[in-house]
């Protein structure tokens, strides 16, 4: 990876994980996801107008279908990633999202298509598991064995980490695929996928219209700051992929469980911060095994 295709990772890295602490913060569900949608829409425009005004035209239903299939996909990564958040921690949640996806790619690569697992490979999977382990409480969870409400919040945020991995490996799949393959603008990738998003979204939004005016009133800083600054760190990536191993950027990503243990702890003032750090650093750890 040069060392360009580096820095844009690790710039998205800290972005991310930036906004991922607001989308916490706000406490949003599916009507947060809308909002922000919408004014991606609206922030977004100029620039949207003028990379695509003579090169979206020109695209066919391969394009579109990528393009469809990246919104649909986010759309249920920004749900099931909220919901989290409202559920559980997101020194839980956030870096078992970003540590399962690769997790996840490799077993299945080993267990339905046979590939092999090298010694390093495996030393991945047992950071990423460790990783999680410490997240969960580590050594504490002997010690906490009697408190079924906090364990069970764990629990929780495991669960739905897990799912939105899912989520990321699907989607870095489609848009990765996308860009170098396809050769699409990583903008208009993101930009164009976002119309799939409020398509999805919209009827849903127009029924609970009444309530998702009164969610705008306490929330609509905290949709406008991830409006303006998510497209920035995927977009940053998606130019990564452009000229580095998608192998090579996915795992380097992963830096940005550490600015979020480190930062959203503190912000959140959510417990057990040195295990969840070091559960962070070893997963983060893991998924660059996996990516060598």
């Amino acid at each position: 990876m040069s060392a360009t295709a580096f820095a844009l990772v690790i710039l998205a890295g800290f972005i991310h994980a930036c906004w991922n602490i607001a989308a916490k913060k706000a406490g949003g569900d599916a009507r947060f996801v809308l909002l922000t949608s919408l004014l991606l829409l609206v922030v977004w425009a100029p620039l949207g107008l003028w990379i695509g005004w003579d090169t979206v035209p020109r695209w066919g239903w391969l394009e579109w279908a990528f393009v469809s299939a990246s919104g649909i996909v986010h759309v249920v990564y920004f749900t099931v990633l909220l919901r989290g958040y409202r559920l559980s921690d997101l020194t839980v949640v956030y870096p078992i999202a970003r540590g399962s996806g690769p997790l996840l790619s490799s077993m299945v690569a080993i267990a339905l298509l046979g590939e092999q697992i090298s010694a390093s490979g495996l030393l991945g999977i047992a950071g990423v598991v460790g990783g999680v382990f410490l997240i969960a409480g580590g050594p504490g969870l002997l010690r906490t064995a009697g408190d079924p409400e906090r364990r069970q919040r764990v629990r929780t945020g495991i669960f739905y980490g897990a799912l939105t991995g899912v989520c990321i490996a699907s989607y870095t799949v489609i848009d990765g695929y996308a860009v170098k393959v396809l050769l699409l603008s990583p903008i208009l990738v993101d930009y164009m996928s976002n119309f799939m998003r409020i398509a999805v979204l919209l009827p849903t939004g127009w029924q609970s219209r009444h309530s998702l005016a009164a969610l705008w009133l306490s929330q609509w800083r905290y949709a406008l700051l991830v409006a303006v600054v998510s497209p920035v760190s995927y977009v940053l990536v998606l130019y990564a992929m452009q000229t580095a191993p998608l192998s090579h950027v996915a795992p380097a990503r992963e830096v940005s469980m550490l600015f979020a243990a480190l930062i959203g702890g503190r912000l959140l003032g959510e417990g057990d911060r040195l295990p969840r750090i070091l559960g962070a650093l070893l997963i983060g750890a893991g998924v660059i095994a996996l990516g060598w």
